[in-house]
C-alpha cells in the first residue's frame, strides 16, 4: 500500500482543501503517514499571504525532498500560483498545481506523473472538492467561495486565488448533510471573501444560510469564518436574530483604525462607517463577539497614525484581535509605496496591539460571569471538559467523563488566565 503525507499552511480554506485531498486519497487505497515520516507521496498545500508563510512553504518542500529522494513531490496552492518560476527551478518537484485543477490532484498521483498546472487566475470557475468527514469531530469547515476581486493594496490573494467564484448552493447543502450525518455539530462557512458568495449567480450568503437552516437536519451551529463590514446586510442580521443556530460571533477585518492608512490600503470604508455598523450590530445582539484583523506597520504609517488605530480599536471594544506586521508582497500596489517601516518598528507596534487585545479579550469574557452559555465541547483532560461557546469564548467545566462533541448549557462562575470556567447547568440545578 502506497503512503502519503500532507503539510498544510495558511488559512482555513487550505485546511478544507487538504481534508478533501486526504479523504480522496484514503478512499483510493492510500495510507496517510505523518509528514515527518518517509512517504511515497508528499503533498505541500502552500500559502503566500506573508513572507513567513512563503518561507515555510519552501521549507516543507525541501523537508519532503530530504526525507525521500524517490518520493513523488506535489506542491499545490497559492505559493505555486504566485511563485511558479522559483518552483520550476527545484528539479525534484513532480507536480505543481496553482489556483486551478486542484480537483485533478488524485488523478495525477494515480498516474504517477506530474505536470505544471498554472492557469490565468482571472478567468476561473468554482472547483468543487468533495468532503464527507473532517478530522476535527466537532466543527467542520465548508468552503463556499473562492477568490477575491477587492485588490487591497497590500494583498497578494487576488493574484494567488483568482477571481471571485461560488459553489452551487445545492452542492453545499448536500455536503453539509454529509458532514452532519458523520457527526459534526458545527459548520463554519469559509472562503476567501464569503460576503461575496453568489455574486456570480442568483444566490447570496443570506439565502445559503436559510437553506442550511431549513434543509440540514441535525445541524446545531453555523459560524461565519470572516466577513467584511460592507457585506453585513440587514437581511443577514435579521436571519441571525431569528435563529439561535447562527452563532453570536462575527469576525470583521478592520486592518487599520486610521482613515489615511485605510485609504492607502484601498479598503472600501472609513472608520466612521465601520464603527457605525458594529454599533448597530451591538444594539441588536447583547454580548455578541466582534473580533477583527489588524495590520501594523503599513508603508508610511506614522506613530500618530498608529496611535489613532490604538484609540479606535479601544472604542470598538473588540472581543479579540489578530495582529499582523505588514509583509511586503511583490507585484502589489503597496510594494511600490515609499517609506516602508523597519522590522523592529513593526514588531514593537504589533506587541502593543497584542497587549491591548489581551486586555480586550479578558474584559469581554468576564462579562459572561454568572451568565449561561451554550458550549460545544472539544477536549477532555485532567477532569476538565473544554469547548467554545457560540461567541467563541473558551470554557472549561469539571466533569467525570468526556463531553466531546456534545452541546451543554454552562453557567460561568469565574474567569482565570484567559479562560472562563463554569458548571453544567443541570448539575448546578441538582446541587
Amino acid at each position: 500500500m502506497k503512503t502519503f503525507a500532507i503539510a498544510t499552511l495558511g488559512c482555513k480554506v487550505n485546511t478544507f482543501e487538504s481534508e478533501s485531498y486526504i479523504e480522496s486519497l484514503k478512499n483510493s487505497g492510500y495510507q496517510q503517514v505523518d509528514f515527518k515520516d518517509a512517504a511515497d507521496i508528499y503533498i505541500i498545500n502552500t500559502c503566500s499571504v506573508t513572507n513567513t508563510a512563503a518561507s515555510k512553504s519552501r521549507q516543507k518542500i525541501h523537508q519532503a525532498i530530504r526525507q525521500n529522494g524517490d518520493a513523488m513531490i506535489c506542491v499545490v496552492g497559492c505559493y505555486v500560483q504566485t511563485n511558479q518560476k522559483d518552483l520550476h527551478e527545484i528539479e525534484r518537484i513532480d507536480l505543481l498545481i496553482g489556483a486551478k485543477h486542484k480537483s485533478r490532484l488524485l488523478e495525477y498521483i494515480n498516474q504517477g506523473q506530474g505536470d505544471a498546472l498554472i492557469s490565468d487566475q482571472r478567468n476561473l470557475t468554482f472547483e468543487s472538492l468533495p468532503l464527507k468527514h473532517y478530522s476535527n469531530q466537532t466543527r467542520a469547515f465548508l468552503k463556499i467561495q473562492d477568490g477575491c476581486d477587492q485588490f487591497c493594496s497590500y494583498c497578494i490573494i487576488p493574484y494567488a486565488r483568482g477571481n471571485e467564484r461560488s459553489a452551487s448552493c445545492d452542492d453545499l447543502i448536500e455536503m453539509a448533510k454529509g458532514l452532519v450525518s458523520n457527526g459534526h455539530k458545527e459548520i463554519v462557512l469559509s472562503g476567501i471573501h464569503i460576503g461575496r458568495y453568489g455574486k456570480d449567480g442568483n444566490e447570496d450568503l443570506t439565502y445559503l444560510l436559510k437553506r442550511l437552516l431549513e434543509d440540514v437536519a441535525g445541524l446545531e451551529r453555523i459560524r461565519l469564518s470572516s466577513i467584511e463590514v460592507t457585506e453585513i446586510t440587514l437581511g443577514l442580521l435579521d436571519l441571525m436574530a431569528s435563529s439561535d443556530k447562527i452563532v453570536r460571533h462575527l469576525h470583521i477585518p478592520l486592518q487599520s483604525g486610521c482613515d489615511t492608512v485605510l485609504k492607502r490600503m484601498n479598503r472600501p470604508y472609513t472608520t466612521k462607517e465601520f464603527y457605525d455598523r458594529i454599533q448597530s450590530i451591538r444594539q441588536r445582539f447583547d454580548l455578541i463577539s466582534i473580533s477583527t484583523d489588524i495590520i501594523v506597520g503599513f508603508p508610511g504609517e506614522s506613530e500618530e497614525e498608529f496611535l489613532t488605530t490604538m484609540d479606535f480599536v479601544e472604542q470598538c471594544r473588540f472581543s479579540f484581535m489578530h495582529v499582523f506586521p505588514y509583509s511586503m508582497r511583490a507585484n502589489t500596489v503597496a510594494a511600490q509605496l515609499s517609506s516602508h517601516l523597519d522590522a523592529n518598528t513593526k514588531k514593537e507596534r504589533a506587541q502593543r496591539l497584542i497587549a491591548a487585545s489581551s486586555l480586550m479579550k479578558a474584559r469581554y469574557e468576564m462579562q459572561f460571569v454568572n451568565q449561561e452559555v451554550l458550549v460545544l465541547f472539544e477536549s477532555y483532560q485532567n477532569g476538565l471538559a473544554t469547548g467554545h461557546s457560540g461567541e467563541y469564548v473558551l470554557v472549561s467545566v469539571p466533569s467525570d467523563e468526556s463531553l466531546n462533541n456534545q452541546c451543554h448549557r454552562v453557567c460561568i462562575t469565574h474567569h482565570k488566565q484567559g479562560r472562563n470556567y463554569g458548571v453544567l447547568v443541570k448539575k448546578a440545578v441538582e446541587s
